[in-house]
């Protein structure tokens, strides 16, 4: 899965990597190291530019809220629980399918977070010694220090409880794809611990290459099973883990040093 992610590159950068055509300074966010459900985010999606006379999709740089909201909810209660889509089912469930067929974005990110109970943690709460394992955080990124492209969809959500021309009538979200977690070994991996992604968690989010950016972005393309083949993952051996401190447990911690490599998991959560 994806629960939380690191996405400090600024948006001139990623505007660059991605071709964009039109970005808004205001919209700009500041670089987050720990980026949780329900926060902005900027994600990469192509379509018409709001009261402009050219009809043809724009690549934008845009804020969204992580946590898909469908068109059709009747509020956004649910938001939290809509981080993820899973690539198996994207194309048939009710809530991300009208979205699979033309409203499908980028989620730039550094990299993302996945949490490991360790050994010695688990042989404790089988005891009943512990309720609640401690976990050791671990960091995965493209090993060339490249984009993490992550496959996105994305939703417009009419507030009726508010006036047409209130800030707050339309909420833009968005949710992250997943897919099933690399099984092969990692090109680099910590000196202890996991050996591949599959051994951190049996899920991770859809990485898209470049060579699929523009496909994923087009809204005229929305043939499903065409746009399922675009679920396929890329190649495994792109990507390396390595453990970090576990402040970044608590989403109030934020800033570089959470990205920073530990020489091992923490004491008390070997792997």
């Amino acid at each position: 899965m994806c629960g939380r992610y690191a996405a400090s590159r600024r948006p001139e950068d990623l505007a660059g990597v991605f071709e964009v055509e039109k970005w808004d300074p205001a919209q700009a966010l500041e670089p987050d190291w720990n980026v949780a459900p329900t926060k902005e985010v900027l994600v990469v999606l192509e379509r018409p530019l709001k009261d402009a006379d050219d009809p043809r999709p724009v690549r934008q740089l845009r804020k969204l809220k992580w946590g898909l909201v469908p068109s059709w909810a009747k509020s956004p209660d649910g938001a939290a629980r809509m981080i993820n889509a899973r690539a198996e089912t994207i194309h048939e469930k009710p809530s991300f399918k009208k979205a699979f067929s033309s409203r499908r974005c980028i989620v730039p990110a550094d990299g993302y977070y996945e949490w490991v109970t360790g050994v010695g943690e688990r042989e404790l709460e089988v005891e009943g010694k512990k309720k609640r394992p401690r976990k050791q955080p671990y960091f995965v990124t493209p090993a060339d220090g490249s984009v993490f492209a992550m496959a996105g969809l994305y939703e417009f959500w009419r507030d009726r409880t508010l006036p047409d021309d209130h800030p707050l009538a339309w909420w833009a979200t968005c949710s992250v794809v997943t897919t099933e977690a690399e099984t092969g070994p990692l090109a680099v991996a910590p000196a202890e611990g996991p050996g591949s992604l599959a051994e951190i968690h049996p899920r991770m989010p859809l990485m898209l290459t470049p060579d699929r950016w523009g496909a994923w972005l087009d809204p005229s393309r929305t043939d499903t099973e065409t746009l399922r083949g675009l679920l396929e993952p890329p190649p495994q051996g792109r990507m390396r883990a390595y453990p970090v401190s576990t402040a970044v447990s608590n989403v109030r911690n934020n800033g570089p040093e959470l990205l920073k490599e530990l020489e091992g998991p923490e004491e008390g959560t070997l792997f």
